[in-house]
This record gives structure tokens, sequence and C-alpha cells, in this order.
């Protein structure tokens, strides 16, 4: 009978917000922002996974439907419910004290595109954040003693093409291939569909945007990024604000609310 492998305490989601194109750049969000979120499997599936469930039966008596930042924002689709002001407050205020008290680390680049040309940056903007968000991953993990574990990193499919670019950058970046020269064996790439429902990849989906905008437009409230900044991981050491690459870092300390926290702050997609 197979042994079964020595799996990881977490999990991985990952997802990214604005245009890794180089050549087109959106006067409005010039930027493109990849973040991975990671968590306690115990965690996520005793209490996080449970309080999304519930929330969703509540504003829509199912739980098929999947929080999209773009249409909870747009309130379309599943979201036109949304264009009702009173519900619109009372959902953007529960779904802020959901994300807010769900336990997990974020690791997230931001690549600024107006700093950067294709010719002085030869590098794909993806394949950069993809590897500075491994190698953050990698010291997290590392640092619990669970680097050599099985640790699964779930992305959204986006195409064959796409796709088949992204495994192939994530086995290079794994073999060694990286800044910090080690070999991460045990990290193993799932390439999932937004249908699937996974709550951790509608986290990672509602997290992206906040961080680019916060570095869009600092001096503006972005209360959703202040819900997350506590938990945002970075190493300052792998940014180069020269080729437009920066690692949004809490300046804050990390106080995550106990599960029986009722007071957050509201994030406001």
């Amino acid at each position: 009978m197979p042994k079964t492998p020595n799996y990881s305490d977490f999990v991985f989601y990952a997802d990214e917000s604005g245009d890794h194109s180089l050549r087109s750049i959106d006067p409005a969000y010039p930027v493109f922002c990849l973040a991975l979120c990671g968590f306690r499997k115990r965690t996520y599936s005793s209490s996080i996974v449970p309080r999304f469930q519930d929330f969703k039966f509540r504003y829509f008596g199912h739980d098929a439907v999947v929080l999209h930042e773009r249409e909870i924002r747009q309130q379309s689709n599943d979201f036109r419910i949304l264009t009702d002001r009173n519900l619109r407050a009372r959902f953007n205020e529960e779904l802020s004290s959901l994300v807010a008290r769900a336990r997990f680390r974020v690791f997230s680049c931001v690549i600024d595109k107006r700093l950067i040309t294709s010719d002085m940056f030869p590098d794909h903007p993806y394949h950069v954040s993809l590897k500075l968000g491994l190698q953050g991953a990698y010291r997290f993990l590392r640092s619990r003693g669970q680097e050599s574990n099985v640790t699964h990193f779930i992305f959204e499919k986006r195409g064959a093409k796409e796709d088949a670019e992204l495994e192939l950058e994530f086995f290079r970046i794994i073999q060694g291939q990286n800044d910090l020269r080690v070999r991460m064996d045990g990290f193993r790439i799932i390439l999932a569909d937004k249908k699937t429902n996974s709550t951790g990849m509608q986290l990672a989906d509602l997290v992206a945007r906040p961080i680019g905008l916060r570095f869009v437009r600092p001096s503006q409230p972005n209360r959703a990024y202040e819900t997350i900044e506590a938990k945002l991981s970075g190493y300052s050491k792998d940014a180069s604000a020269k080729r437009g690459i920066f690692i949004p870092k809490s300046e804050r300390p990390r106080n995550i609310p106990e599960p029986n926290a009722d007071r957050e702050t509201p994030i406001h997609l």
C-alpha cells in the first residue's frame, strides 16, 4: 500500500490584480499585484470555511455563489442585490469582519509598470511576482520546520497557454532557480477553476486589489487594506524599487483577532 505523503500543516491560495502586460498600462491602475494567502489547514477547515458558508446562506440562500471582488464592486450578477444601499452596507460590514477575523498570512508583490519598460524588464512580471511569493512562503514554512513537507499552492486557471507557462515557471523556481538558491521539493501546484468555489481562492481575490490600490493611491482611504495590513508578510530585501518591484509589508504589529471578536474595521469593496 502506498505511503501517505508527509503533508504540510499549511495550504496557499493565489490570485492577481491588474494586467501583467508591460505594453498596456491603465493610468487608473498601472500596477500588477500577485497575492499568496497562506492558511493553517486546521484553522481553515474548522472556522474560516464554515463562517463563509454561513455568510453565503444568509445573503443568497445557497453556497454556490463565488465571492468575486470585481462583481461585488460593480454589483453585477449574483451581487445585484447590493444595489440596495442598506443591504450593501450590511453586506460589506459583515464580509469585512469575516476577512479581518480569518487567520492567514499574505505574501504579495506589486510591480509598478510606470517605472519600467519591456526593454529594461525582460522578465515576465507574473513570473517575477511568483518567484518572490514562493520565496516568502518558503521562508515562512522553514521557520516552522515545514519546508520539506508537501505543500499545495492553488492557482486559478487562466487558459491553456497561460496555465502551461505558469506550471513551467513554478517547476523552474522550485527546482532551485530562485534567489535563495534552494530546492523547494515539497511544493506542489494545483490549477483550479474559480467555479470550484474555494474559500481560499475567494479570499485571495478579495485581498489582491486593495493591496494594489494602496500602492497606486497611498494617501487615499483604503479600509480594505487596513483590514488585511496586519496579515502582510514580506521580506524587504527581495524588493527592487529601481526595477519597479515592491514587497508590501505591514508596519503594524501582527494582532489577528480571536475568533470571538465582534468589532472589526469594514472592508469597502
